[in-house]
């Protein structure tokens, strides 16, 4: 599935590194940018996350509020969260189910890893329409985060 500009976003329920569900229904009323990124503790994802964490007050301004999403278990999700010192959520995608329906999941990834998240970003404004997609196919590039912060309303 590709998700379009203008679509309602699809649903999910996810749990964080909290061992707390995450609805996104339950968010309408926000800004909602969602970063799905392949795999925790490799360096992309790391530099992509804290510059993320780095610029946390940017996207508190434009009242938006963001999650990282991949498929790593909440386990590993929540290590990697204390290591950096991230603060905004992480959720769990272990079973690959909201990955798939965002279109998000390479077929063959790195040591021939299957259905490992490509990283992405979408922004989801407060009616739950999709104002901004990227997904990238090169894993080693981030998304333009930028350009999806000017598409905050």
């Amino acid at each position: 599935m590709s998700i379009k500009i203008g679509q309602i976003a699809p649903d999910f329920a996810l749990y964080n590194t909290e061992k707390q569900a995450i609805t996104l229904s339950e968010l309408k009323g926000q800004n909602i940018v969602l970063l799905f990124f392949p795999l925790a503790f490799t360096s992309t994802c790391t530099k992509e996350l804290c510059g993320v964490r780095d610029d946390i007050a940017n996207y508190s301004k434009l009242d938006a509020k963001v999650y990282g999403i991949s498929v790593d278990s909440l386990f590993t999700l929540g290590k990697f969260k204390e290591d950096q010192h991230l603060n905004f959520d992480l959720l769990s995608d272990f079973n690959k189910e909201i990955s798939a329906t965002y279109g998000t999941l390479y077929d063959t990834f790195v040591f021939d890893m299957q259905g490992v998240s490509k990283r992405s970003a979408f922004l989801i404004d407060k009616e739950g329409i999709i104002q901004y997609a990227e997904v990238l196919e090169n894993a080693g590039e981030i998304p333009n985060l930028e350009a999806l912060k000017t598409n905050i309303k």
